[in-house]
């Protein structure tokens, strides 16, 4: 049996939410029934392999997973997580810190991925098995994505159904109709990505989100796409959108008394030069907007590929407009 990473990243948050829950010991039966993902295994020793999977990732990612009975009547060892081992300690954060957290919380919100959660603890609750109401705040499996083409596209990878869909492959190209067998969805630096067989190209392809129209169309039955066995869609997206962009800082010199605004948002020189400053480089595109609004007055020595950027600006604002080239003499 396959599973898309997603699919198991979802059942493992499935699965500490519902050891959160409770603090009974459940056994691998009764979690195999509770959480969803485990309930369509095709046999029990499917199932047991995956869970044991299951346990030894968690244990790997530090989740303190108990073992043990609640009574001395229970025939076996059940599982719970110990919520004193598992819950952080109160963070004193900085300001800057606290904005970065708040900013990272708000990625985690989508009813799509939070409903089988909810589900498992429902069951929780049906079975008898008394549940911690507090357990929710431990523990948010959510997720957010703007694009409207993210719930269908998720619903449908799952499903394993093909999906049609209209694309640009960049924001000006004509938009042209796919037939894509979806993989997964994934997301890379800060973007939702596509991963799947595309039909009309024969090949492995990964669609950008944000190109991807408001008219994706599941077709086909339930279960006609399987991923390939042992595939790494986040690898596929990273070798789809090539190198990373570079990071650090360039180096910058000044015009003495100039370009305060640069100098403002800047970090002085570690050499002490007075009209030398360094910038965070994240984004190319950005620095050199930003250094080349300054003109004559910021001259990038460091990095060589933010100069080369910084030049062209200067240099396309150089060139006459098309109409006012016509009539040069």
């Amino acid at each position: 049996m396959t599973t898309s990473p997603s699919a198991r990243a979802e059942r493992l948050v499935n699965l500490v939410l519902c050891l959160l829950s409770t603090r009974q010991y459940l056994s691998a039966e009764r979690i195999r029934a509770t959480v969803p993902g485990y309930s369509d295994v095709a046999s029990d020793e499917a199932f047991f392999r995956m869970f044991e999977r299951d346990k030894s990732e968690l244990r790997e990612l530090g989740v303190p997973l108990e073992t043990g009975r609640s009574t001395l009547a229970e025939p076996v060892d059940g599982y719970r997580i110990a919520r004193g081992d598992y819950e952080l300690p109160d963070i004193d954060l900085a300001p800057d810190e606290a904005t970065a957290v708040a900013l990272a919380a708000r990625l985690w919100d989508s009813p799509a991925l939070a409903g089988a959660a909810r589900t498992a603890l429902q069951k929780l609750r049906a079975a008898g098995i008394a549940v911690d109401p507090d357990a929710a705040s431990a523990v948010q499996p959510r997720l957010r994505a703007a694009e409207k083409a993210f719930a269908p596209l998720l619903a449908a990878s799952r499903a394993g159904r093909v999906v049609t869909f209209t694309h640009r492959s960049n924001p000006t190209a004509e938009a042209r109709t796919r037939t894509v067998e979806p993989w997964g969805v994934v997301s890379w630096r800060g973007r939702w990505y596509l991963v799947g067989h595309d039909r009309d190209r024969e090949d492995v392809r990964c669609f950008r989100l944000s190109r991807i129209g408001d008219d994706v169309r599941a077709v086909g039955p339930r279960g006609a796409v399987t991923p390939p066995p042992g595939v790494d869609l986040v690898a596929l997206v990273a070798a789809s959108a090539g190198p990373p962009p570079p990071t650090g800082r360039a180096r910058i010199r000044l015009t003495p008394g100039r370009a305060e605004g640069l100098r403002r948002g800047a970090h002085p020189d570690p050499q002490g030069d007075p009209d030398v400053v360094e910038i965070d480089l994240s984004r190319v595109d950005t620095a050199a907007r930003w250094v080349a609004g300054h003109g004559p007055d910021a001259v990038v020595l460091e990095p060589p590929e933010l100069r080369k950027a910084v030049v062209a600006l200067l240099r396309g604002s150089l060139d006459p407009a098309p109409e006012h080239a016509a009539s040069a003499p």
